[in-house]
């Protein structure tokens, strides 16, 4: 018996895995080899069994099956130990076919793994460095007056209380007339949260839009600018607040905060958990004299302006508030400088 012929094995890429050898012709040999020495072994048997003996009276039929039935029980042990060794040649290729299947596997999940890598890595990078870049326009862009941009917001609640006039100041505005800002529209809550979020992007037009009505509101823009100078200090240490993930605040903790009460009673607030971050903001704090003066300066800015927002702003804006760049560079300086301690 002729073993069938394999076909070629496809290109897979990997080095085609060695093949059981076919069946030998051994076992037909044995079989004949046995067959001619039991023949020649009858033969012999009764060529020198004398006359008149048993042998010489045995049928036609019993001499027949001594010589075919030892014969044939020799040939069908021999087909089959050749069908069993032909069964370990089929499933030592299929053993075969199947390792080189889940190398193959493996090799194309370790190819297209190893193509992802790069890109998702490039992604990353592309949108640090718009982060970076839209952080560095922040850092020198300055306050123009555009009528043709601003425009008054739908939402026209005031974002922060106005302070009520000092008596000692209320002469002066009568003799020096009315203040700048006198017949300016207030800055609503929409553009007061949006602004402290600051642009996404340089087309980021409606975020540009806000923070220039912001660096309008004299309290506001105080705010604005110190927070730009911040961040601008922060990425210097390789610190951007969209890599920072806070602990959502409970908008009651931003009102007892703005209520004047700090320490571990509002430690909630200051949800920025980001070890690396907080070790390089306190060693900029102690080591950098003109970081430590930002950030004090920015931190009593951010809580009179809190103060101001927190009357007229519903536990949803507050929520709101919590989730801009501002209030993470906040969270993240607060614990830094001890206000939640």
């Amino acid at each position: 018996m002729t073993p069938p012929r394999q076909s070629p094995p496809k290109e897979t890429g990997l080095a085609p895995l060695p093949l059981p050898e076919p069946a030998g012709r051994g076992m037909e040999v044995a079989g004949v080899l046995l067959s001619l020495i039991w023949a020649a072994l009858i033969l012999g048997y009764v060529l020198i069994t004398p006359p008149g003996s048993d042998a010489q009276t045995l049928g036609l039929v019993l001499t027949l099956l001594m010589v075919f039935l030892p014969v044939a029980l020799i040939w069908v042990t021999v087909i089959t130990l050749r069908s069993v060794r032909e069964l370990r040649a089929e499933a030592g290729r299929l053993q075969a076919s199947v390792d080189a299947m889940r190398a193959s596997y493996l090799q194309t999940q370790g190819q297209q793994l190893a193509a992802m890598k790069p890109s998702v890595e490039r992604k990353i990078d592309e949108i640090a460095a718009v982060s970076r870049q839209a952080e560095t326009v922040l850092a020198t862009f300055t306050s123009r007056r555009d009528e043709g941009l601003t425009v008054p917001s739908a939402d026209r609640k005031a974002a922060l209380v106005k302070p009520l006039p000092e008596p000692s100041l209320e002469q002066q505005a009568l003799a020096l007339g009315s203040p700048a800002d006198e017949g300016q529209m207030p800055l609503s809550v929409a553009d007061f949260i949006r602004a402290l979020q600051f642009p996404e992007s340089p087309e980021d037009k409606d975020g540009f839009r806000a923070l220039r009505l912001a660096l309008e509101d004299r309290s506001v823009a105080k705010l604005i600018r110190a927070a730009q100078d911040v961040l601008t200090l922060l990425s210097q240490d390789g610190i951007y607040m969209d890599d920072l993930k806070p602990d959502l605040s409970r908008p009651d903790l931003w009102r007892r905060f703005a209520a004047g009460e700090r320490g571990r009673s509002i430690g909630g607030l200051g949800g920025i958990r980001d070890r690396s971050s907080l070790a390089l903001a306190s060693g900029r704090m102690k080591a950098d004299p003109v970081f430590r003066d930002a950030a004090h300066h920015f931190l009593r800015s951010f809580d009179k302006t809190v103060a101001a927002f927190e009357p007229n702003a519903s536990d949803a804006e507050l929520a709101e508030l919590g989730d801009t760049r501002t209030a993470r560079a906040f969270m993240l300086l607060g614990r830094v400088t001890g206000t939640f301690d």
